[in-house]
């Protein structure tokens, strides 16, 4: 008994010791974001004298916050209701159907999460070019969803394995098509890793930047990745303003995770063991 308690004690010291190591950067901004100038010269570790808000509304002037926002937003929703609309109707069709065709395009989505971007980096923007897709959301859009699709349709197959037959086969009885089999049957009963696909695609989006930095090159396209990374480097003598806007732009993304955060390991899990 000593010994079990012992160890649950232990087990406890070190979840609250990687609670502190993994709270510890957001700490940092929100202490840095407050802090006057001068402060973050002279002590950048100790709490301020008095709070500087006037650092979020300077930076926000700065960056033109809400338009930069409002391209994310754009491209995370657009990416996320492409993304889930192909890779919902794909992996269905790739669980179910089995036969050597529908299982090489499984392997081929597969072998697709391994090739790095970079490697297609520049005959992507080529062709983007000469589709005058450059510098457009709509380009952006179209390519994260690409990158997005390999990955989504493999946890969504492997957890559509695990979803009876039977339930499909009843709706045929009744007379109910394959669309309609897929909406009002098997779709329902993705909710956990429809949910887990959609908080990792979204933070994935909302926080790219190897895509943006390369087809996004217009003032006023960039999405908030790109703000953060040319705020660093335009006014490096800032950096108050800076992670000021840094921890603005934390704000919609944690929110979205700590709704859905209880289906992430749900439906990783799931998937993972039914495929």
């Amino acid at each position: 008994m000593k010994k079990i308690r012992i160890r649950d004690i232990l087990a406890k010291i070190v979840v609250i010791a990687f609670m502190f190591t993994f709270l510890i950067p957001f700490f940092l901004v929100m202490l840095y974001s407050v802090k006057s100038k001068s402060e973050m010269i002279t002590d950048r570790l100790s709490f301020p004298k008095t709070f500087h808000w006037e650092n979020f509304t300077e930076g926000i002037a700065y960056t033109k916050f809400w338009h930069v926002m409002g391209n994310s937003l754009i491209v995370t929703s657009l990416s996320i209701i492409l993304i889930t609309i192909v890779c919902t109707m794909a992996a269905y069709i790739i669980a179910r159907k089995r036969s050597l065709l529908y299982n090489f395009v499984y392997y081929l989505f597969v072998g697709a999460m391994i090739i790095p971007f970079q490697s297609i980096m520049t005959p992507l923007y080529k062709m983007l070019v000469n589709y005058g897709l450059v510098n457009t959301l709509g380009g952006f859009v179209i390519v994260k969803s690409g990158v997005q699709i390999a990955f989504t349709v493999l946890i969504i197959t492997g957890f559509v394995n695990g979803i009876p037959r039977e339930l499909e086969e009843a709706a045929f009885v009744d007379g109910a098509g394959r669309y309609k089999t897929f909406f009002a049957v098997v779709l329902p009963l993705m909710k956990p890793i429809l949910f887990t696909s959609l908080v990792l695609n979204i933070l994935n989006v909302w926080n790219d930047f190897q895509v943006s930095v390369v087809l996004l090159q217009k003032i006023d396209k960039r999405t908030i990745p790109l703000v953060q990374f040319y705020l660093l480097g335009e006014r490096a003598n800032e950096l108050n303003q800076a992670f000021a806007v840094f921890l603005l732009s934390m704000i919609p993304v944690l929110i979205i995770y700590l709704i859905f955060q209880k289906y992430i390991i749900q439906g990783v899990t799931a998937g993972a063991v039914k495929g």
